[in-house]
């Protein structure tokens, strides 16, 4: 890939609400994964893993972390002469009182000048909140070789499932003829996945035509792909077959931890030829005490287990005191789990401190239960 064809902008402003209190102080890209990671450190690493040298990352909810965390380019390799990873926030708009986003095209639109100033012949959009690994130049080949305006990522996904995406409809030969969101009755179970590559110069002149439309959501989903296919451009649909997920709710954040314990997962974070990249945090080494027992489970520095642990995920500095028992749960950054307390399908948020035999959770709850406050000791 040539120096700057290809500019990524990943969209990370959304609330995450369905994240519960996962979201109420931080962005939900900014939510921890995988032991160790936050979910930005996909799209980022992706980025950066594909040859992509300039990104920008625009975040407006509760920013401040986010900020700051994806201010450090040089976690993801992207801090030379170069290249660079930029925060972009909303710009006031005077005529409106606001300083927000109206909408996914709106976040692109507002920041044309940025992108101008590297000229790109391409132009990648990206949601920042799905857990996956993706070789962008690999779909920028596909959009070359059918000469499209727009590709379109999309997965199959489950039939019983297709009507919880956005999805295209296709001709067979890749070429989109139509696009549905969320379906009652859907035609096919390609998903899109929030990855775009629109050719720069069409997508810069739509943009600025949106922008001037009072009628319009400033969408990419309700407006700019719509026209497109109105107008019979070439929109075609890049099949991706690997990993990924949509961390939209507490249960699915629990299931794509827990497919870590996987051993045929092919999400892969080990794969030294596809490394993700993240904060490197300093921290003793995990420590297994002599009474612990533990079964299937993802364990991470900085973790110290004296208790019982099956089939479970415990993030950097999670604590398991004597006679604790944890199944089948996540175990956020900063734990504390007292003695003799009980974990069970829950996921534990953050720093939350668990007294001692406190019971969390049920092994026959049909939701997980999520464990954002610390919770007293029991008596017995």
């Amino acid at each position: 890939m040539a120096q700057n064809e290809m500019l990524a902008m990943i969209l990370a402003g959304g609330r995450g609400s369905r994240l519960k209190d996962l979201t109420t102080k931080v962005a939900k890209p900014a939510v921890f994964y995988g032991g160790k990671y936050r979910i930005i450190d996909f799209p980022l690493s992706n980025c950066a893993n594909s040859g992509i040298d300039v990104v920008g990352v625009l975040t407006q909810y509760e920013s401040v972390l986010l900020n700051s965390y994806v201010a450090q380019d040089g976690r993801w390799g992207l801090d030379t002469r170069d290249s660079g990873v930029y925060v972009l926030t909303p710009r006031e708009k005077a005529d409106q009182g606001l300083d927000v986003f109206r909408g996914t095209a709106d976040a692109i639109s507002q920041n044309i000048d940025f992108i101008d100033t590297y000229d790109p012949e391409y132009l990648l959009i990206l949601s920042g909140d799905h857990i996956y690994k993706m070789n962008y130049s690999k779909m920028l080949d596909y959009h070359k070789q059918m000469h499209a305006d727009a590709t379109i990522a999309v997965r199959g996904v489950p039939m019983r499932e297709a009507s919880r995406f956005g999805i295209m409809n296709t001709d067979g030969k890749g070429r989109i003829i139509e696009f549905e969101e969320k379906p009652a009755k859907p035609k096919s179970n390609l998903a899109s996945m929030g990855i775009y590559i629109f050719s720069w110069k069409l997508l810069r002149k739509m943009l600025i035509e949106d922008m001037k439309n009072p009628d319009s959501d400033h969408d990419f989903g309700k407006d700019i792909i719509p026209r497109m296919l109105n107008e019979k451009r070439g929109l075609f649909a890049y099949e991706f077959k690997g990993y990924w997920k949509d961390v939209g709710t507490i249960d699915s954040l629990w299931e794509a931890n827990m497919d870590l314990l996987d051993p045929k997962n092919p999400l892969n974070l080990n794969d030294s030829s596809w490394l993700i990249y993240t904060e490197d945090v300093s921290t003793l080494p995990q420590y297994i005490g002599k009474e612990a027992k533990i079964k299937k489970a993802y364990i991470t520095q900085g973790v110290r287990v004296e208790g019982s642990v099956t089939n479970s995920v415990l993030f950097t500095g999670a604590v398991i005191g004597k006679g604790a028992k944890v199944v089948d749960s996540v175990i956020m950054p900063g734990v504390v789990i007292e003695e003799g307390a009980t974990v069970t399908r829950a996921l534990v948020a953050e720093d939350v401190h668990i007294g001692k035999k406190a019971k969390v959770g049920s092994k026959n709850s049909e939701s997980i239960e999520l464990v954002a406050k610390n919770v007293k000791g029991g008596t017995k």
